[in-house]
């Protein structure tokens, strides 16, 4: 479905381009889930809007659904849905109106875009707000609707751009649903960046992490988790002095009464290291044990926590909502007393 090899971007800059995604490679079977992770500013929406004919690329080259990103865009974009990060419908449309256009845009017949913008509408819970027009919606009603826009079609490849941000627990599970139905039900390949580390640990069979425009990893969830951050085990004792000398004798930091180290399979290590401690009559007072997360590979890799960046994103998604609601109200109601 995707196969680049060598696909760059290089944007001009005082002083010289900066290059915000370096010689890429990547090959997309026929219905997978791919997650696409990074810090702001990594290169993956640019990587997104290259493999979407939305950016030329400077070097490389690219064939999405089988068609040229380079000589024939047209065709990819007649094979792909994108959700990206702007809202993409007319601010003065009606919310059903706008789909029903949609799907003319892609040639569907009168009667399939009635079906499938109701089915939408259902799914993404937009009933309410049929016939209401974009400019008159929240943040969150408008992601929604963007989603739907971009499903129209039934597209079989699918790249979604950080989807549910700024979408509330519940349309965020709505629309992790409804692409999930899509995908079993079709096929649809899945090409996603995001934030929300449970999506693409649950949801994704592979995860590609990208920093400096580079693909640093490209894995499954587990095999990340299980060779870059290993399991976190705590050991507590009663004083710091038990807690330096069971560091000393097997491994791991010292901080106050606690003890961590991270190792692999860390369910079977805990017995081991009881035992340890008890021939060395060093009493431990308790144990825990957690397994890595796709934050902790992050932090491997990089050195930071993604989950804070993403938390973050999320929090100025929202502040960004909240401002374009306030500004929604104010003008309605402007236009009410006039």
């Amino acid at each position: 479905m995707i196969r680049a090899r060598g696909l760059g971007k290089t944007f001009p800059a005082k002083g010289g381009g900066v290059q915000a995604v370096k010689s890429f490679d990547l090959d997309v079977e026929r219905g997978e889930l791919v997650a696409f992770l990074g810090p702001n500013g990594a290169g993956k929406s640019t990587t997104l809007r290259l493999l979407t004919t939305l950016l030329p690329a400077t070097s490389g080259e690219a064939t999405v659904v089988g068609c040229d990103i380079r000589r024939d865009p047209a065709g990819v974009r007649r094979s792909i849905g994108y959700i990206g990060q702007g809202d993409s419908a007319g601010h003065s449309q009606r919310v059903r109106d706008e789909l029903l256009s949609q799907g003319a845009f892609y040639g569907l017949s009168r009667r399939d875009t009635l079906a499938r913008a109701d089915e939408l509408i259902e799914s993404l819970d937009l009933g309410a707000l049929a016939h209401r027009q974009v400019q008159a919606l929240s943040g969150g009603q408008k992601r929604r609707l963007d989603i739907a826009l971009g499903l129209i079609h039934r597209p079989e490849l699918l790249f979604l751009d950080e989807p549910s941000t700024g979408l509330d627990p519940q349309s965020r599970a709505n629309l992790w649903q409804h692409i999930v139905d899509l995908r079993n039900r079709y096929g649809t390949t899945i090409f996603l960046t995001t934030h929300y580390l449970d999506e693409a640990d649950q949801l994704a069979e592979r995860v590609m992490v990208m920093d400096h425009g580079t693909v640093i990893a490209d894995d499954t969830a587990t095999a990340l988790k299980d060779s870059l951050a290993g399991d976190l085990i705590t050991l507590s004792f009663e004083t710091a002095t038990d807690a330096a000398a069971a560091a000393s004798h097997i491994g791991g930091t010292a901080v106050g009464t606690r003890v961590t180290l991270t190792t692999h399979r860390g369910e079977e290590a805990v017995p081991h290291l009881i035992r340890s401690l008890d021939d060395a009559r060093i009493p431990l007072v308790g144990v825990t044990h957690r397994q890595p997360t796709l934050d902790d590979v992050f932090l491997a890799l990089t050195g930071r926590s993604l989950r804070e960046e993403g938390q973050a994103h999320a929090n100025n998604t929202e502040n960004n909502n909240e401002n374009n609601n306030e500004n929604n109200n104010e003008n309605n109601t402007e236009e009410a007393a006039a």
